[in-house]
């Protein structure tokens, strides 16, 4: 079977590109740079006039392909992605290729079920306080392999998703892992594949250093990592707080940005601190990460839109442990398991309600239900009504958090959509006396 080794392998080959968001737009580009004869192909119908509809005769189209690039979204095990490697089709996607053609010492890959946003951003900015060139890549930004971004010089750090991980068979230089959670079971099938999936990146080929967070979790999992480990504990100086950055959590993301940024450069990690501590004022946190979007008679309107999985939303509720608390949560419901999270629920002694929404929201106030009784448990059809809801629980004191702990595609295009409904309705549901 034939399997390439970089995208100038393809040329004058018939490539399939299976899905066709952002990424597979990307990879039909790079693939006409090198002249490969493309076929695209979605799930959705209304792609494109040359885009072919799997299920109405993409798939036999695909069969016909050489190659395969399989955008994140397509479950690596699904049958037809399974028919096609059954069927001699090589599959693999368009990060993999890039990583075989790309010099590899200068590629930082940061995963984890939580903070891996974050963190490309904030080693992207220590390098930059640092005097380096450095630009983030991935989940994060535009694809690296996309022909309109320059990757010729500097660093290029990747925020990696679980669904990328496990088509990587190349390991860059230096792997970040920032936490380990539950999420995808959807997409993975259960946790333990979710868990293999995500770690596989460290196992990949390759002479590579990987800098862990040291956590009870990525600790019990040692022997699914790979590469030349670094545990790092979380920054206890307090510069996450000069970053504008909320919770424990964001420590560790600071010490990970800290420790392999002395190591990418050959600094101290109190050098790496004193430099981006004189520019912090000039960091701005990502939108969507616990931002404050309002107060309104001593009530805080919080967006932490881009919680998508269980263990965001027990960082975020840390933070609010002594408030009166009104938490948005639910969304598509992908399977994640929300044991950890009504654990934390159960342990507030304050007043505390959720408004749920979608399918997730759903089963997680079932279980509350269950498992604790005292948490307030309201349901919403829409974002205006679960503003309202919140609004009326947490009247003079507390805070109103949007943490879904679930993806948004039951009702909305993506999280940002989501966040965007979310902030509309917080401003339109009070009067100029809110800033």
């Amino acid at each position: 079977m034939f399997r390439p080794t970089g995208f100038a392998d393809l040329a004058g080959r018939r490539v399939g590109v299976f899905g066709y968001g952002v990424e597979g737009r990307s990879a039909a580009a790079r693939l006409a740079l090198v002249g490969a004869d493309v076929v695209i192909v979605d799930d959705a119908a209304g792609r494109g006039e040359d885009v072919l509809v799997s299920a109405a005769g993409g798939h036999e189209a695909l069969l016909g392909c050489e190659v395969v690039l399989k955008s994140p979204g397509v479950p690596r095990r699904r049958d037809d992605v399974a028919d096609l490697e059954a069927r001699g089709v090589t599959v693999t996607s368009a990060l993999n290729l890039w990583l075989h053609d790309a010099d590899r010492a200068r590629v930082v890959a940061v995963t984890g079920t939580k903070g891996k946003s974050t963190t490309t951003s904030l080693v992207t900015f220590f390098l930059r306080c640092l005097g380096e060139v450095a630009q983030s890549l991935g989940n994060i930004g535009r694809p690296p392999y996309d022909p309109g971004v320059d990757t010729s010089s500097g660093w290029l750090i990747v925020e990696v998703s679980s669904f990328q991980c496990v088509d990587i068979d190349v390991a860059p230089a230096h792997v970040v892992v920032t936490s380990l959670g539950s999420d995808h079971l959807d997409w993975h099938g259960n946790h333990e594949q979710y868990v293999a999936d995500k770690l596989s990146l460290t196992r990949a080929p390759g002479e590579h250093g990987t800098w862990v967070a040291d956590t009870p979790s990525l600790r019990a999992e040692r022997h699914q990592l790979s590469g030349s480990v670094t545990y790092v504990a979380p920054d206890d100086s307090g510069l996450a707080a000069h970053l504008n950055l909320l919770g424990r959590h964001n420590d560790l993301n600071v010490a990970l940005a800290l420790a392999l940024c002395a190591s990418l450069t050959g600094r101290t990690v109190g050098e790496v601190r004193a430099a981006v501590l004189e520019r912090a004022s000039q960091y701005t946190p990502l939108r969507g990460r616990l931002s404050l979007v309002a107060v309104d008679a001593g009530v805080r309107y919080v967006d932490d839109g881009l919680a998508t999985s269980a263990l965001p939303v027990v960082a975020a509720l840390e933070l609010f442990v002594d408030e009166p608390l009104a938490l948005l949560a639910g969304g598509y419901d992908r399977g994640v398991d929300y044991a950890e999270l009504v654990a934390a629920l159960a342990r507030r002694d304050v007043p505390t309600m959720v408004v749920a929404m979608g399918p997730a929201g759903s089963r997680l106030a079932a279980a509350l239900g269950v498992q604790a009784p005292h948490v307030v448990v309201s349901q919403a059809s829409s974002m205006d009504s679960a503003v309202s809801i919140a609004r009326a629980f947490v009247t003079t004191r507390g805070v109103v958090l949007l943490s879904p702990g679930a993806p948004s595609f039951d009702a909305y295009r993506d999280w940002e959509e989501r966040s965007d409904d979310f902030v509309r309705a917080v401003r339109e549901s009070f009067g100029p006396s809110a800033r």
